[in-house]
């Protein structure tokens, strides 16, 4: 299954959130932060019921960017 990472910088380290399930992680850098989320979805779908899961997954999502005016 293809899921989205979104990686911040927060401090002297990296949060990853995985939108479509509401999961995240963190690292002291990209790939781990990255690395990190990754398997925290694997644990999920290892222990999450069909349930539990149809209910997280958001998979009409969609990430865009906009432009707007500031000051």
């Amino acid at each position: 299954m293809k899921l989205t990472a979104i990686i911040d910088r927060e401090n002297d380290g990296y949060v990853s959130k995985c939108p479509e399930l509401g999961i995240a992680s963190q690292g002291s850098s990209v790939e781990e932060a990255r690395e990190n989320l990754q398997e925290a979805l694997e644990l999920f779908f290892e222990v999450a019921e069909e349930e539990e899961i149809q209910r997280r997954l958001h998979t009409n999502s969609i990430i865009t960017q906009l432009e707007v005016k500031v000051g």
